[in-house]
């Protein structure tokens, strides 16, 4: 093992260790809030699920770089492959879905009493719980070929063409068959992160048509300063523009 190797490791063990130990500090601030208040918040739920989701991808995606970065060597088999890899495709999906889920819902809380949206306002709540059934079960589906062509590698020197993963490959199949597999996971992860930044940029058009509204009543010692609208815009499309930014990155995985 190389000391590169080690240091690359232990680079993955304190992200491993961050982001679990963020997301589920935030998950069970919000269970000890709901044991505490006995009600949550509209968005509560959906941020739990969003970090609950997210914990299990930082898990399952890490843990065996970790193993193999400090040269464990037949980590996992096939089961284990097929298990680890179908777990963290469906725990990924789900959190691109209900980060989506979580900008819809702030995009029709914060639309206006006579906008088209307004009615939906007062059933949002009651769609909290099957919208993450849905997703569950959608990316499920979706990802249920990782069971069939995902093997433990035999060669531990082979790198596949197909996947990069240090235990595991893809089965080789014909070309019209791997475009059968990859068809519906393109327009998944292409239509929720477009519907993704839909949102943010319709939120920002309020916000930006609220402080033009608003800007002839405040004094112009507060209109020289920055106002919590601009702030908010730009909290939005930082988050767009990463989001963007990680698109190519989210339909190669």
């Amino acid at each position: 093992m190389f000391p590169s190797d080690t240091m690359f490791g232990v680079f993955l063990v304190s992200q491993l260790c961050v982001g679990v130990t963020g997301n589920l500090f935030l998950f069970l601030l919000y269970m000890h809030t709901f044991s505490v208040q006995r009600h949550m918040k509209l968005m509560d739920p959906i941020f739990s699920h969003l970090t609950l989701a997210n914990t299990l991808t930082i898990t399952f995606t890490l843990t065996p770089h970790i193993a193999s970065s400090f040269g464990v060597r037949r980590f996992l088999d096939d089961v284990g492959c097929k298990a680890v890899l179908y777990m963290y495709r469906v725990t990924r999906g789900v959190s691109i879905c209900t980060t989506c889920l979580l900008s819809a819902f702030q995009a029709i809380t914060v639309s206006p009493s006579n906008s088209k949206w307004a009615w939906l306002k007062f059933k949002l709540h009651t769609q909290i719980c099957p919208s993450f059934l849905f997703f569950w079960i959608i990316n499920m589906l979706i990802y249920i070929h990782v069971i069939e062509t995902i093997t433990a590698t035999r060669n531990l020197t082979l790198v596949s063409r197909a996947y990069v993963h240090p235990y595991c490959q893809t089965r080789q199949f014909g070309n019209q068959n791997s475009g059968t597999f990859l068809s519906p996971i393109l327009i998944h992860d292409l239509v929720f992160v477009f519907l993704m930044i839909g949102t943010s940029l319709y939120m920002v058009n309020l916000l930006y048509r609220h402080h033009r509204r608003a800007q002839h009543l405040h004094s112009s010692r507060v209109s020289s300063q920055t106002s919590p609208e601009h702030k908010a815009t730009r909290t939005i499309l930082l988050l767009s523009a990463s989001f963007g930014r990680c698109l190519p990155y989210l339909i190669s995985q």
